[in-house]
């Protein structure tokens, strides 16, 4: 491959690459690139004025000088924040030398140079801050604070929380129901068990929601949390819940404060304090791990504070319940797919049943191949519901 020419300046392309990457990663993940590489340009402008030009770059001094910038930065930056701004570098550097730039652009940043990662430690809130702070956040009872209670109570993501449906809350039998949350992080969806307080939960943000003024109502149809007017900038870099996930990221600071939490509180710690709750009641890592929406239980365990007599009650627990069988609920068929009519709303309205059913048939089977073909089968018609959400019906 001939090499490209070493004429254009190295912001142009540096930032040509980046824009390339938006086509292939998430929003918020090329936002952190582009954060990145203002860093390392800003430091390469101040400390090299002369480099404006790829073929000038050089492992020592610029990129030794840019690795001792970033350890010198006030307040410190630790040795991920390190790590990821390094890697973001070295991706865009190896990427060009793949385009056909100098090759050398591969050989800046070594894995060697990588900071050590600290060693990566579950963060459960204390039994007395997760006490404190559930009893602020039910004396505040807003719609931001029972939201927050409701990622306590179930385990899930703030991102998932900004994205429940208005129907998110759905019965399976007779006095059972569950809390559906749509595709997270991992690009799957789950179905959480719903007792009594998730469903006091849920209907007191409807409650709260129905407050809320009509131009948010208006903007929110089929969301449970309303969405409120953004910048233009912001959502159209991150989508119009990232509204909502800031404001739950700002408030429960400050209502961690007003309880007097011992140290600062951040919305993820709600989910490992959910998750070694859950493991010290007794549930099993598989189990968790479906709660929590995990691939591995390796990363479940990443999330749990575990101590020897964790281990003995498991131990004990699951002894005593070896020759029990558990008892799968039948799920009732929704009757929304009998109102099925030939436009946009019906097709929708006749996907998620049929969703539902398969959900239904899935889970009354005992081969796991079969199992595994169904929810495959079941993600397809997810993605042709989403498909469907892009499609303008036509003018009447």
């Amino acid at each position: 491959m001939p090499l490209r020419s070493p004429s254009r300046n190295i912001d142009e392309i540096l930032q040509t690459r980046v824009r390339a990457l938006a086509t292939t990663l998430r929003p918020h993940t090329v936002e952190n690139y582009y954060s990145t590489l203002r860093r390392f340009l800003d430091y390469l402008h101040a400390a090299f004025p002369r480099v404006s030009r790829l073929s000038q770059l050089r492992r020592d001094p610029h990129m030794l000088g840019w690795f001792r910038h970033l350890c010198e930065q006030n307040p410190p930056l630790g040795n991920a924040a390190r790590a990821h701004n390094m890697i973001r570098i070295r991706r865009l550097f190896r990427d060009l030398a793949a385009e056909g730039y100098s090759e050398t652009l591969s050989e800046l940043i070594l894995s060697e140079d990588l900071p050590r990662l600290p060693l990566y430690l579950p963060r459960p809130l204390s039994p007395q801050d997760d006490q404190l702070l559930q009893q602020e956040l039910r004396r505040t009872d807003d719609l931001y604070s029972n939201a927050l209670l409701l990622m306590r109570a179930t385990g899930i993501r703030i991102g998932e929380c900004s994205q429940l449906r208005l129907d998110c809350l759905r019965p399976l039998s007779e006095g059972q129901w569950a809390l559906h949350v749509p595709v997270g992080k991992l690009y799957t969806e789950r179905w959480i068990p719903a007792d009594e307080e998730v469903r006091r939960l849920v209907a007191r943000i409807l409650a709260l929601r129905a407050q809320a003024p009509a131009a948010q109502l208006a903007r929110s149809a089929g969301w449970l949390l309303p969405r409120r007017a953004a910048r233009l900038r912001t959502v159209n870099l991150k989508g119009d819940g990232f509204a909502v996930t800031h404001s739950l990221y700002l408030a429960l600071p400050r209502v961690a404060q007003r309880a007097g939490c011992s140290h600062h509180v951040n919305p993820h710690q709600l989910r490992h304090t959910f998750a070694t709750e859950m493991l010290r009641l007794g549930i099993s890592l598989p189990a968790l791990m479906q709660l929590m929406g995990h691939k591995d239980v390796r990363m479940t365990l990443r999330y749990v504070q575990i101590t020897q007599q964790d281990v003995r009650r498991e131990f004990q627990l699951a002894r005593q319940n070896a020759a029990h069988r558990h008892y799968v609920p039948q799920l009732p068929v929704p009757n929304n797919h009998l109102s099925a009519t030939s436009d946009l709303p019906g097709v929708r309205r006749s996907l998620e049943a049929t969703r539902h059913l398969l959900e239904m048939y899935r889970r009354q089977l005992q081969d796991e191949k079969a199992r595994r073909k169904l929810q495959r089968l079941n993600k397809r018609l997810l993605a042709v519901a989403h498909d469907l959400d892009h499609i303008t019906p036509p003018e009447k």
